[in-house]
């Protein structure tokens, strides 16, 4: 949830941390601040606010003879956001920064407390910096303070430390949060996402749960369980700093939103290149479970459509973090299948380990290489969706819905629901007809005129059937981060269960209707809701004469064969929150309150 980045080298460790900080700002953007190892000691720059306020205060101050430091952008958990809630925290011996949540915050304050440490922070991060602080004094060595560490934190973290007589040195050790370490020429870095240093080295280390590293400019050296050296793999990133460039869209989630299509085409294939399992993988599985949470749940939604339509296999879901309390209900022949863009969403996370701990099937969905999601399960599909920076999710959702969509053809294959020619000939429309679809969305202008309506309203409700209903979560997700819009989705049919009485003349309803064998009853929801003087927004295909005639306005998409229609709707709904959060001036790449990767609970 945080952003953490380290650097120790020749270079001026404020301005390169700094940057870093500028490209890990979607991680968290409520405070800032690093601590610097300067030649009068540790040195803390800390603020309230975004890094450009840090780059400031940084500027004022400075800092000669500076190669060395920690940075961190913050995403609060424990505090508000505030300047002593900022990290780094720690003492004139040790300062660190953290992501994650230490759970025993508060037993280790009173335990601290009894030591003489006074807390000016709200923080749990506080907590652990003393008690390095404590165990440091204790060990004179920092290796063995770390472990000590470590024995006493409950919860997730990822740590960036630096210690004041050891100036050109840093720290790290992690659990459940990710953390990396970048080798460079005469520097080297950690970060909690190689966005951080792709400026300056494409080449790292993935540091696994409870190893510690020691970093200077020309070494790194890892240490697991009692103090052993390990010898790492370098891994090489297959991303470039292009791909972190705006390139002249006006914001990260546009450019992101235009880029679907390739991604959609690299990830089908990706896949179809045999990166995903055979279809023997499929053939036992009597019911699919998919679990995730937010914007990859509604991929998981519309992944079971598409298993049930073409497999008829039942499946079942569950967000995952009410799934990891639930005690499940699974048997031998069922598979799991784990969604998450990042790889290291905490719920899904602690999800899988609940599956393979009954020893039962699992299958991630994931974007990121290597990430503990993707680790731990007993296979992985991959995702081509590159490096989305935006916080709200446009093309790792429609990656993954993508991604869902070739499973249920597998699956099909597997229990001989149709033929392997069947099933290439939907991947193959679909890989040859989104650029073209997609574009008629891009070029679209009744969806600016259509956010001109939402954006003067309060309340928004979305309503479809069948898989559109799961596209009107997702829409509403969109509408409800970026333009801080009250907005609901409902199946269709379920609006005058109660919630039509929320309808009052003017109120925009977003009616998703991409589905023919569905146009006579969403028909006749809409003409429910404009009998409560609702407005209706219709997103259905070009030939949807039904649905147009009751529609107040109509975005629409190409008629397509059915397989593409959800593509092209997604792109108009993500559009629409896009331009209906422009129109109201808000901060559409970095929303309040929320952060692109949740890796706490």
């Amino acid at each position: 949830m945080c952003g953490i980045i380290g650097y120790t080298g020749y270079g001026d460790a404020s301005e390169i941390i700094t940057s870093g900080l500028h490209l890990l700002e979607y991680r968290g953007y409520d405070s800032a601040g690093m601590t610097i190892c300067t030649d009068s000691g540790l040195m803390t720059v800390k603020t309230e606010g975004r890094v450009s306020e840090l780059e400031k205060k940084v500027k004022s101050k400075q800092f000669k003879n500076a190669f060395c430091g920690i940075g961190h952008t913050r995403w609060a958990t424990h505090g508000e956001p505030s300047e002593k809630n900022a990290h780094p925290h720690g003492t004139g011996n040790v300062m660190l920064v953290h992501n994650g949540i230490i759970e025993n915050c508060a037993e280790l304050r009173q335990m601290l407390k009894k030591h003489g440490y006074r807390f000016d922070s709200d923080t749990d991060t506080q907590a652990a910096a003393y008690m390095l602080d404590l165990e440091y004094k204790e060990e004179k060595d920092s290796i063995k303070a770390i472990a000590d560490l470590i024995k006493h934190l409950k919860g997730s973290y990822a740590f960036g430390i630096i210690f004041a007589d050891e100036p050109d040195t840093i720290y790290s050790v992690k659990k459940d949060s990710p953390l990396l370490i970048g080798i460079g020429e005469n520097e080297n870095f950690i970060a909690s996402d190689i966005s951080a240093f792709i400026n300056h080295t494409k080449k790292y280390i993935r540091l696994c749960d409870g190893e510690i590293a020691r970093i200077t400019k020309s070494d790194i050296e890892v240490y697991g369980t009692g103090g052993k050296r390990l010898f790492k793999d370098i891994e090489t990133a297959d991303i470039g700093a292009v791909e972190l460039e705006k390139k002249g869209f006006e914001h990260y989630m546009l450019k992101e939103i235009y880029e679907q299509p390739e991604a959609v085409r690299k990830t089908i294939r990706f896949l179809s290149n045999g990166n995903m399992p055979d279809t023997r993988y499929f053939k036992d599985i009597e019911v699919f479970h998919i679990t995730a949470c937010g914007t990859a749940m509604h991929a998981g939604l519309i992944g079971k459509y598409f298993i049930e339509n073409f497999a008829r296999v039942p499946v079942y879901t569950e967000l995952a973090g009410e799934f990891r309390y639930k005690n499940p209900i699974l048997s031998k022949n069922d598979i799991v299948a784990l969604i998450s863009q990042s790889g290291e969403t905490a719920d899904t996370l602690a999800a899988l380990r609940l599956v393979n701990s009954r020893n039962i099937k699992t299958l991630s969905i994931v974007n990121t290489d290597g990430s503990a999601i993707a680790r731990e399960s007993d296979n992985v599909i991959y995702t081509k969706a590159g490096t989305e920076i935006a916080v709200a999710s446009t093309k790792a959702f429609t990656v993954q819905v993508a991604a869902m969509l070739l499973t249920a053809l597998k699956t099909a294959e597997a229990k001989e629901k149709m033929t392997k020619g069947e099933a290439d000939s939907i991947i193959g429309y679909i890989y040859n007809n989104i650029e073209r679809s997609l574009l008629s969305v891009f070029h679209s202008d009744t969806i600016e005129k259509a956010s001109e309506i939402i954006s003067a309203r309060h309340d928004v409700f979305f309503i479809g059937r069948g898989y559109d209903n799961y596209l009107g979560m997702e829409g509403s997700l969109k509408l409800k981060e970026i333009s801080y819009i009250h907005s609901e989705a409902y199946a269709a049919g379920e609006l005058k269960h109660g919630t039509i009485s929320l309808i009052e003349k003017g109120t925009p309803v977003i009616a998703i209707a991409t589905d023919e064998l569905y146009y006579d009853k969403i028909k006749n929801n809409i003409e429910e809701v404009k009998s409560r003087g609702g407005y209706i927004i219709s997103v259905c295909p070009e030939n949807a004469e039904k649905i147009k005639e009751v529609s107040d306005t109509a975005i629409l998409i190409p008629n397509d064969d059915k397989p593409l229609r959800p593509f092209s709707a997604a792109a108009a709904i993500q559009l629409l929150a896009y331009h209906t959060a422009k129109k109201l001036g808000k901060d559409i790449d970095k929303p309040r309150n929320l952060a692109k990767s949740v890796t706490v609970e």
